[in-house]
């Protein structure tokens, strides 16, 4: 006859990570999952104190309204290139032209 197979304890000098805190605190763990979280947040105040400070920032978030931005931020931001700078023809002429040289370069001295 086989034995029930009992859940994982945590030991006392394990702790949820703060991506379990976060999850848990938000509702997003597995049932399972969150079972165990439970479990191990009411025999171990350290995490319960962590997730009960994620859920009063999750609230505080919540009730802090729009964010606001000031303008001459919003004019800062908008300075920003979307991506970097094309090189000019002539730097790209540069390169290639290097790039053949030293190519050139090393087939010499491979001949020699």
């Amino acid at each position: 006859m086989a034995q029930a197979h009992e859940p994982r304890r945590f030991n006392s000098t394990e702790h949820l990570a703060s991506e379990a805190v976060a999850a848990f605190a938000d509702g997003e763990l597995r049932m399972a999952a969150y079972l165990r979280a439970a479990r191990h947040i009411a025999e171990c105040p350290e995490c319960a104190a962590e997730v009960d400070a994620q859920q009063q920032a999750r609230a505080a978030l919540k009730e802090s309204g729009d964010v606001s931005m000031p303008t001459s931020l919003l004019g800062l931001l908008s300075q920003i290139p979307m991506c970097e700078p094309q090189a000019s023809a002539k730097e790209d002429a540069e390169r290639r032209r290097r790039v053949i040289v030293t190519s050139v370069v090393g087939l010499r001295r491979r001949r020699r």
